[in-house]
């Protein structure tokens, strides 16, 4: 310290050499306990939360530099914090607000704790993979984004704004070397549909989305049901819930459907069929083509399966499309999600498959078409809207 007393004099070297050394005071055993609690706790006020961690941290003999570092936040903020606890104690862990209701978070406030949800930690160059509701409460109050915010009052907020926690799924990459060009082309046609973007000369005006659903086995589908709380041990033999047979031999084979949806009339067509081979694909396709009149140019979205490809020894589907004013729209590998019928598909495993046990494939067909001229008459339903909205990702 003898040079930089020398060079800044005693008064301001003394000044620098007290900040360094800001330190909460010695604490008695119960008061450590107190502040571990609070810590380990973790619920109620953030600030609170966070002004007792800091203090304990001090009281663990960790200077001030380092606990800004942990904390993310200021020097002069951890020195505050220290210092306002060594005048008041535990009463200055308290946030100091003014009487009336809790403020409410203003459209700003919630669409910025809505992003910073969505977004990585990573991103954000902190040292952890996930948000859990205290870290992203903590950060929130440490980025002035809010002054302060429990974590249940995060929660609700998250669920208000449409954001829940959910487990992260897993994704194939394409390997297609066409991908851009082929999804680029997939989102114009939906832009066309949604009368987002005029067609171009030559663009197809109808789009409609195609693909196989199966296979359709005859067995018991696991589902959900009304049923009444259980009480007691219950009675084995008249359950409250349906019991669901076990199946070891399935001998009658299986079907498939080929299903069609129509965004431009938000139409549903599906054939059922034994085999999904090339020739079942074009009656299929003809079919659908036979919706609009000839001179009506329609694109069709659907995978790459190989009954939907023309190949060197079977030129027919190329054939078929060039003679009827049809585009073939295949979307890339791997990223059959870009197809639109998906969401479709999962409603009509929803209400048409889960928690049944069809005794025949005519049964099973039948409550499938049944469905689909269902859906075609309630297509603004509430409850067949939200599982198709969940679903929908193109």
């Amino acid at each position: 310290m003898g040079p930089r007393v020398h060079h800044l004099g005693v008064g301001v070297a003394q000044t620098l050499w007290m900040a360094e050394r800001v330190q909460v005071r010695s604490l008695a055993p119960a008061e450590g306990n107190k502040l571990l609690g609070i810590v380990r706790r973790g619920s109620g006020s953030v600030v609170r939360w966070r002004r007792a961690q800091i203090v304990l941290w001090s009281a663990q003999a960790m200077d001030v530099p380092a606990i800004a570092k942990i904390a993310f936040t200021s020097e002069d903020r951890v020195r505050e914090v220290i210092h306002n606890f060594n005048a008041d104690g535990f009463e200055s862990l308290d946030p100091k607000y003014a009487g009336g209701r809790p403020p409410k978070f203003t459209l700003p406030q919630r669409q910025q704790i809505k992003k910073i949800a969505l977004s990585r930690p990573q991103d954000h160059r902190l040292p952890f993979s996930t948000w859990s509701l205290s870290k992203l409460a903590e950060f929130l109050v440490a980025e002035g984004v809010v002054d302060d915010i429990s974590h249940e009052g995060l929660r609700v907020l998250l669920r208000e704004e449409g954001v829940s926690f959910q487990v992260i799924k897993t994704f194939k990459a394409s390997n297609d070397p066409d991908f851009e060009v082929k999804k680029n082309r997939i989102l114009e046609l939906y832009a066309i549909a949604d009368g987002t973007a005029k067609p171009r000369k030559g663009d197809p005006t109808v789009i409609i989305c195609m693909d196989e659903f199966g296979p359709l086995n005859l067995q018991p589908h696991p589902g959900k049901q009304w049923a009444p709380k259980a009480a007691g041990k219950g009675n084995s033999e008249a359950p409250r819930r349906r019991r669901r047979r076990a199946t070891y031999n399935r001998p009658h084979g299986v079907r498939h459907l080929m299903g069609g949806y129509d965004l431009s009339t938000d139409r549903l067509y599906g054939h059922v069929v034994k085999t999904k081979d090339r020739t079942a694909f074009l009656t299929f396709v003809r079919y659908l083509r036979s919706l609009h009149p000839v001179e009506v140019r329609i694109a069709i979205v659907l995978d790459n399966f190989s009954p939907h490809l023309a190949t060197k020894k079977d030129q027919r589907v190329a054939e078929w499309a060039a003679a009827n004013n049809v585009e073939l729209a295949y979307t890339p590998t791997y990223s059959s999600w870009l197809n639109r019928i998906e969401a479709q598909f999962q409603a009509l495993r929803y209400f048409t498959l889960d928690g049944t046990d069809h005794g025949s494939h005519r049964e099973q067909a039948s409550m499938i078409r049944r469905y689909v001229h269902w859906r075609n008459r309630h297509a603004h339903d509430q409850a067949l809207r939200q599982l198709i909205n969940r679903a929908n990702v193109a």
